[in-house]
């Protein structure tokens, strides 16, 4: 059936689909099939990458076939919010999704994007995690796949004609494998399943300047690759059944993972390590004139997971609904090339953060608005990989390198700039120097306008979030103002970090009356050394606010500076039911160090009362591993730890 470009005719009934495919002639098509295959936990270390200490055959392989893409991003450096944004076509921080494993709705008329696949016939499987943190997570799952379960393939068909979209996600390179297991569950897993000439010597490992080399380094980085040659192997198992299937011919591969490599500086932390992802596309003999380049080339354009939703609906010619955020890269109405992406880092388990990157082809430009906090803040579930010790030790003897003192130190910068053409690693951050100026403001600027588009939701704290949205939902609430954030809170956390000159600025702010005021105020005094004694007054006073998160960051405030009212607070609020609360609480506690020696009877009395309701959701767990990891530290017994999640 001939066709022009911009027309689209789909038959939901038959095999046969006409696509505009960028292409001068006009022919009928059928359809594609669409696999996705996603690695966990892995930035670009493979061959084809260049990464010589790899060894990864079969995606090397595919890498012939493929067109490579060079700049490919996560939108978050931690899974469960970049996997909302990729099946949503949404931004986390849009949708209230940021936080990991946050129990936010979608609005109705949010869907997965294979829900629209579906509609036209496909039948789409996902293979093994669904994970898109948000409570409609259900409905994402009925709405979107014809099946979802480790068993999940497209061999499941009962038409052989009936197109496939089909996801395989590959855990074996995933942290728990490469630095949580214990070394002898990573052995009997992972290096039991390779040959001795596909296991990596320690002593070869490339170490990263940001990584103290001890043995227990090395040992930890040749698991990783060790993960990923596993992970290699079921690459090649899964497209050898697509040959053996003969759909080979009549399918577009997708290979990417799903953020930076779980290992220390990489997975949780907003830089190159944490967000920069390999992508391959292979697009067989039949669609070559749907790839933006000959099999075998590479591309420097600029992908982020936001676009992955609108580029697959693009690709089959099917429209883009309005609320996707993203830009198509492939398919006949392929957007322009996008000069800038972003990225988020926030709540990680019950670490709290706040920080935004942006990034073109060659400058990233990473914002924090938590400068007090650590990149390698204590976690329960990443401390229980040995190689995070290491860093503790070097922290404790005062003995970092520049670059190791910059991830493992107590404090990180306020703004960072790096070159990424000449310091790929990210390690020296050039916002200070006069001579990059304009490039700064220009980055500063263009998140800034991304923050304000998206309708940022991190700039309020998730307790105020989930009020703010008990009607509708997080995205919803934001789109019924007239603008979100509000400038003046904007303004306001351009206070953050500042010199104490400006203190008696973050000192009025708790004396407003909008909330999330009154909390940046307290984040940014608790940023400085020390209070001043004329703070307390105004931080007592804080305690009787009406919202909880105010009273617990100003109680834990007070309590650090030996002020007797703050304990109190604090321990009313560790014994309430609000999993949120309780949470924001025990990290508190955690972080006091030795000041929260007497709560220790309180937590110890909190923490068996989560243990008994961990069923309830993820953030009971969290309270467990904050608990027991601030219980460890006091010296107490928190009786039988937390297993990992």
């Amino acid at each position: 059936m001939p066709f022009k470009i911009s027309y689209l005719l789909t038959i939901i009934s038959g095999t046969w689909m006409t696509f505009g495919l960028c292409s001068a002639s006009e022919r009928d098509v059928p359809r594609p099939n669409i696999l996705w295959i996603t690695a966990e936990d892995m930035s670009p270390a493979l061959g084809c990458y260049g990464d010589k200490y790899a060894t990864t055959p079969h995606i090397d392989r595919l890498a012939t076939q493929s067109v490579r893409y060079l700049n490919a991003f996560a939108t978050a450096p931690v899974c469960s919010p970049a996997r909302s944004c990729l099946i949503t076509g949404v931004h986390a921080v849009s949708l209230g999704t940021q936080h990991l494993r946050s129990n936010s709705p979608l609005p109705d008329f949010i869907h997965g994007f294979p829900h629209y696949l579906r509609k036209v016939g496909y039948y789409t499987t996902n293979n093994g995690k669904t994970d898109y943190n948000t409570s409609s997570e259900k409905r994402l799952i009925r709405e979107s796949w014809s099946e979802s379960s480790p068993k999940a393939h497209w061999r499941g068909r009962k038409d052989s004609k009936k197109p496939f979209f089909s996801i395989f996600n590959l855990m074996v390179s995933h942290q728990s494998r490469s630095m949580v297991y214990p070394y002898e569950r990573f052995q009997k897993e992972v290096q039991s399943k390779l040959t001795a000439d596909q296991i990596h010597d320690p002593a070869n490992a490339p170490l990263p300047p940001y990584y103290p080399d001890t043995p227990i380094t090395r040992r930890t980085v040749a698991r990783f690759y060790d993960c990923v040659t596993l992970m290699d192997k079921q690459v090649g198992d899964i497209l050898a059944q697509l040959e053996e299937d003969g759909l080979a011919d009549d399918t577009i591969v997708f290979f990417y993972s799903d953020h930076g490599s779980g290992i220390p500086r990489h997975k949780r932390v907003a830089l190159d390590s944490g967000l920069h992802v390999p992508l391959l596309i292979r697009f067989p003999e039949k669609y070559k004139a749907m790839a933006p380049s000959k099999a075998g080339a590479t591309t420097d354009r600029l992908v982020s997971f936001v676009d992955f939703a609108p580029t697959a609906l693009n690709l089959l010619g099917l429209p883009i609904p309005e609320y996707m955020q993203g830009k198509p890269f492939l398919g006949s109405k392929s957007s322009d090339v996008r000069r800038y992406l972003h990225a988020a880092r926030d709540r990680v388990d019950e670490a709290y953060d706040f920080a935004r990157a942006t990034r073109d082809k060659r400058w990233l430009y990473v914002r924090t608005f938590r400068p007090d906090l650590s990149f390698n803040q204590p976690t329960y579930y990443s401390d229980m990989g040995e190689v995070r010790h290491e860093f503790y030790k070097l922290a404790e003897l005062s003995k970092m390198s520049a670059a190791q003192r910059d991830y493992a130190g107590p404090v990180r910068p306020l703004e960072a700039l790096y070159d990424c053409l000449a310091d790929p690693m990210n390690l020296k951050n050039l916002a200070a120097e006069r001579k990059y100026l304009k490039e700064l403001n220009r980055l500063r600027n263009a998140q800034g306008q991304w923050i304000r588009e998206v309708r940022d939701l991190g700039f309020l704290p998730e307790e105020l979030v989930k009020e703010m949205s008990l009607e509708s939902s997080p995205y919803e609430a934001t789109r019924q103002e007239k603008e979100f954030p509000p400038e003046e809170l904007i303004d306001a956390l351009q206070l953050i970090g500042i010199d104490e000159e400006r203190r008696d600025e973050l000192l009025g702010l708790l004396g407003s009356d909008d909330p999330a005021l009154r909390y940046w105020g307290l984040i940014g005094l608790g940023e400085h050394d020390h209070i001043c004694e004329t703070c307390y007054d105004d931080l007592k006073y804080v305690l009787r606010d009406k919202v909880a998160c105010n009273r617990i960051e100003a109680a834990a405030l007070l309590h650090e500076n030996d002020q007797k009212e703050g304990l109190p607070v604090l321990l009313k609020e560790l014994h309430g039911d609000d999993p949120d609360l309780v949470l924001r609480t025990s990290r508190a506690l955690e972080l006091l160090g030795a000041k929260a020696k007497p709560a220790i009877p309180a937590m110890n009395k909190a923490l068996g009362k989560w243990r008994k309701k961990r069923a309830e959701g993820p953030l009971g767990l969290f309270i467990e591993f904050s608990l027991e990891a601030a219980l460890v530290r006091l010296g107490a017994d928190p009786g039988t730890r937390s297993l990992s999640y």
